[in-house]
């Protein structure tokens, strides 16, 4: 058999779920997707069955979608035993993301550990905002104290759209004024000047913003003291609430989080659910873009925002007054896993749908943080 060369793993830890990928030389050699997070103890045993199945491909480096670095991790960065330590003191700041991802990283650290390992943050690519779009409005001495700023999420995901939109546009990506979107089971919204963030919808942590699949979302916060006071709820309570029973699931009176599923329902709380999640989509789209000079062209990523028309054209809807028309088209071709315009030719502004491809942005940004070219790690 043939000698495939090296390739970068790339692990990718949700809340519930875990993907793994052998990237060479942008390539995708080999996939798998588990809706279910192994356990500690069945990581080691996942990953080298998975390295196993594809067998003369021995990985050169590994790349981590790490959620929320904090102060900690702003860059991809080369793990060591510091760096864990530090990353593990903002876990609380995403308990759905970066344990899972941590258990990963160690568990992977001692099946492979003659080579590089790199966390890649989804904070990196909003870590320039600015100061205007990254403070919020708190006593001073409590930002200074605990770190309080909008980091900003979906960092991996955006990196990829905003260079697969400048090739779609083209034109190079610093000289484009965009909105982007990340739809899926999380979901927000970014504002991109030159190339650069200048403002997004989730902040601190990934449950501000708009409606998610299971997270609410932005709401207010002397709603939340009411119900933590007198006894209403818990800190546990609410917090389970706000993280695994709200968004389109609370929504939909518990039907589903997710977008297909109420599109085909028919009742009056499915329908309700995504109107709501379609309204506050849009409102923060039209936010987003009082941060720019104009709207070079709107661009839907993630699993909703790139497979669910049905949700594209409610969010386009509500954007007349940016001259944004509602797509012409479902799919930006014949070939559905086309990325390209599902708005008329001659639309004022371009709506743009991008396949999520976080894997190849990993492999990219894990390469880069070792500093090895794309010439050596395809061997």
């Amino acid at each position: 058999m043939a000698t495939i060369g090296p390739a970068v793993l790339t692990v990718n830890a949700g809340s519930s779920s875990l993907q793994l990928h052998l990237v060479r030389n942008g390539q995708v050699l080999r996939t798998e997707h588990s809706e279910k997070s192994p356990d500690p103890a069945g990581v080691e045993r996942v990953v080298s069955e998975f390295l196993d199945a594809e067998p003369g491909c021995e990985p050169v480096a590994v790349g981590h979608r790490l959620v929320h670095g904090g102060d900690a991790v702003r860059r991809p960065t080369v793990v060591d035993d510091d760096v864990l330590a530090a990353v593990r003191g903002y876990a609380d700041l995403a308990p759905l993301h970066v344990p899972p991802a941590l258990a990963l990283v160690e568990a992977c650290r001692r099946l492979l550990p003659g080579i590089p390992h790199v966390l890649c943050p989804d904070t990196a690519f909003h870590a320039a905002l600015p100061e205007s779009a990254a403070t919020y409005a708190l006593p001073s001495e409590w930002r200074s104290r605990y770190g309080l700023r909008r980091y900003g999420f979906h960092g991996l995901s955006y990196s990829w759209s905003l260079g697969r939109a400048a090739e779609l546009l083209g034109r190079p990506a610093g000289t484009l004024h965009l909105v982007l979107t990340h739809l899926g089971g999380g979901a927000s919204v970014c504002a991109v000047r030159e190339g650069r963030s200048v403002d997004t919808s989730m902040g601190f942590t990934p449950l501000e913003g708009v409606p998610m699949s299971k997270r609410s979302g932005s709401v207010d916060p002397g709603m939340l003291l009411w119900l933590l006071s007198d006894d209403r709820l818990s800190l546990e309570e609410l917090r389970d609430g706000l993280e695994h029973r709200s968004g389109l699931l609370g929504l939909s009176d518990g039907r589903s989080g997710d977008t297909r599923d109420l599109v085909s329902a028919g009742d009056r709380a499915s329908a309700l659910a995504l109107e709501v999640f379609a309204h506050r989509v849009s409102r923060e789209i039209a936010a987003a873009a009082t941060s720019l000079d104009r709207l070079d062209a709107l661009v839907f990523t993630g699993e909703i925002g790139w497979d669910q028309p049905e949700v594209r054209e409610a969010v386009c809807r509500r954007l007349g007054l940016l001259g944004v028309d509602p797509p012409a088209r479902a799919a930006p071709g014949a070939d559905p896993e086309t990325d390209g315009a599902v708005s008329s030719p001659d639309a004022a502004v371009p709506v743009l749908v991008v396949r999520p491809r976080e894997e190849l942005q990993l492999a990219r940004d894990t390469t880069a943080a070792i500093g090895w070219t794309s010439a050596e790690v395809s061997g």
